[in-house]
């Protein structure tokens, strides 16, 4: 609802400030992991995972500042298999086959969420018809625009789908994409294992 500022605890040490938009222009979301009630059982504070790095970093955040919403919908993206998995109120909607990254700029394993959804110029280029970002960065390519985020989305790369090839991101074949696009919505749990 306004600009608000991240803290180790309650009023505590600053970790970072965010406004009500990313560098992408998507509004910034986070993923709400619990919470501070007064005597009256209002929340005051919310103890958020926040998208920066390192990875699963979190924070505090003021209650007042920011809307909070459910969501019905998970992700599981399992590396071992290659495979991509939607959920909505628990029951399996999407399973695709998937690229992974590389050996050398692998996927993140861990617990992340969505907190973007981003439309690409030109849907036939290499995220194809659309990219779902989520709060993981690449444990490798720091110098990165944007300190190398991650992202489930298209391609224009078919023959890639099932290898470890990509350079952290999740490639679904494009008709996949766009419907995970569509279903996963913003603050979307999205677990990472092996």
């Amino acid at each position: 609802m306004r600009p608000t500022t991240a803290y180790r605890t309650p009023g505590g040490a600053r970790i970072e400030r965010f406004g009500l938009r990313n560098v992408n222009g998507a509004r910034t979301v986070f993923s709400v992991l619990g919470e501070r009630v007064d005597s009256g059982c209002r929340a005051t504070w919310l103890h958020v995972e926040l998208p920066i790095r390192p990875n699963g970093a979190t924070g505090w955040v003021r209650a007042g500042d920011v809307r909070t919403w459910r969501v019905h919908t998970k992700i599981f993206v399992d590396l071992a298999q290659h495979r991509v998995r939607f959920y909505r109120d628990g029951r399996l909607v999407l399973s695709s086959p998937a690229a992974i990254g590389s050996p050398a700029t692998p996927t993140p394993l861990g617990r992340y969420y969505v907190n973007q959804r981003l439309i690409p110029a030109d849907p036939n280029g290499p995220f194809g018809p659309g990219a779902v970002g989520i709060s993981a960065f690449s444990p490798v390519l720091t110098g990165w625009a944007q300190g190398g985020p991650v992202a489930i989305h298209g391609t224009n790369q078919p023959w890639s789908i099932g290898h470890s090839v990509s350079n952290g991101c999740i490639r679904i074949p494009n008709p996949a994409a766009r419907r995970l696009f569509e279903a996963a919505v913003e603050g979307t749990p999205v677990i990472i294992r092996v």
